[in-house]
């Protein structure tokens, strides 16, 4: 099938062509022709599946039914994208701009850690398509500076994301004031949580649902390979395998944004060129950090979980966990990077004895065992040992006598340490930012 057989205006059909885009993914057959039908959906989407295109480009050939503009456009926009972070809403908002480069289309993106003025003038101007992170869009409509009253088509992009993330005050106030009839909404997530299907049941009408892949799947075209090491010489192991090939790409995950800033330095004493990404860094040095790894000046990018999820870096050679995620379900998002649109891919882990128990979920989340390999030099004084593996109880609680022994814990929430998932940087702030 190619996109001709979607029912996209040959202006659309143009602009695909000069990407380079000829044949839709999965989920994007799928969730085309539903689209422009006027569907609400659910849409079940890994990152790297297409997902953006299957909803932009339906969403475009609404706006725009046979390349003209719809007699119903205002100055307001009638297309509302959320996004969980800055970073997905600028790549989300290019795309809506290479989709519909013959067009037309007025779209603006807002969001965290740049002035509010720009963002007010551009929706002053009239645009058709608002790309936003929840925390901003709050701002705005708290001093009144965007109008939502036109809004036709709602895009809810990495649902599962805005969840982990603390956003559900925010979209749950932001959806109360959308037009409510007549509304297409969509939801795209890589997973759908309790939470999140009853947000689709109160805001979604009769949606249909597509998935492009099944829960939590992983590319086949990447190879997974765990290097048990001592804690204390995570850092000298990391060093030895970036110096074996010092141009190779490489993208590197750590749990902390102080950890990533420790690393960053540590690399660029030994010689690498290596920038860090995180919630704490502003957004022209993230915006920055992104440009320079993507262009190839900077080799290294050291990045907190807010990395994993919608970052588009072509051919990614490597992933490297530095240090394991928390939640398991987080090692897909953060290997996702890599192995795309048909390319290998690389995932390795750093993993200590007190990791273990991480890897154990991780393994149990694939379904499958993760090759370990001791690489020389590095043998660890005692080994990897996942049959082993405890759990630390939760801080400040100790653990009752009668349960202390091997491999058990009192904690029984099957999440490392006690903790749930790792709270937002601006956790305990009133609402999540981005």
């Amino acid at each position: 099938m190619s996109f001709q057989n979607l029912g996209l205006s040959p202006a659309i059909l143009r602009a695909l062509s000069e990407l380079g885009h000829t044949t839709p993914t999965p989920i994007q057959r799928d969730a085309i022709p539903l689209i422009i039908d006027g569907n609400d959906l659910m849409g079940a989407a890994q990152t790297g599946t297409g997902k953006t295109g299957g909803f932009a480009l339906p969403i475009l050939e609404r706006l725009f039914p046979g390349g003209k503009r719809d007699t119903a456009s205002t100055r307001a926009p009638r297309v509302l994208v959320l996004t969980p972070t800055r970073e997905l809403a600028a790549q989300v908002h290019d795309s809506i701009r290479d989709y519909g480069k013959y067009l037309g289309v007025r779209s603006t993106t807002i969001f965290g850690g740049v002035g509010m003025q720009p963002q007010v003038e551009a929706l002053r101007r009239g645009i058709d398509v608002l790309v936003a992170t929840p925390g901003r869009l709050i701002d705005h409509l708290e001093r009144r500076t965007v109008d939502l009253s036109a809004v036709d088509t709602l895009v809810l992009d990495e649902a599962d994301r805005m969840l982990d993330m603390g956003f559900m005050p925010a979209l749950k106030r932001i959806l109360l004031v959308l037009p409510r009839q007549n509304r297409q909404t969509l939801m795209f997530s890589a997973t759908f949580p309790d939470e999140i299907k009853k947000l689709a049941a109160q805001f979604l009408h009769q949606p249909r649902e597509v998935q492009a892949s099944p829960r939590n799947t992983v590319a086949n075209a990447i190879t997974h390979l765990v290097h048990p090491v001592d804690a204390a010489r995570k850092k000298d192991l990391l060093v030895d395998l970036l110096a074996a090939d010092s141009r190779r790409q490489t993208l590197v995950f750590a749990r902390t944004k102080h950890g990533a800033d420790k690393l960053v330095k540590s690399l660029c004493i030994t010689g690498f060129k290596a920038a860090a990404i995180h919630g704490n860094k502003s957004q022209g040095a993230r915006t920055r950090a992104l440009a320079d790894f993507k262009s190839g000046r900077t080799v290294i990018l050291v990045a907190t979980d807010i990395a994993a999820r919608g970052l588009d870096i072509p051919q990614l050679p490597v992933v490297v966990n530095y240090d394991l995620p928390m939640v398991a379900e987080d090692y897909v998002h953060r290997i996702g990077r890599t192995g795309r649109a048909g390319e290998e891919g690389l995932a390795i882990s750093l993993v200590a004895q007190e990791e273990a128990h991480l890897l154990r979920d991780i393994q149990r989340l694939l379904k499958q065992e993760i090759r370990i390999e001791n690489h020389s030099g590095f043998v660890p004084s005692r080994a990897l040992s996942i049959a082993d593996a405890v759990r630390p109880p939760k801080p400040g609680k100790a653990r009752p006598a009668h349960n202390v022994r091997r491999g058990h814990t009192s904690a029984g929430n099957g999440k490392p340490g006690g903790h749930s998932k790792p709270q937002s940087p601006h956790h305990g702030q009133g609402r999540a930012r981005a």
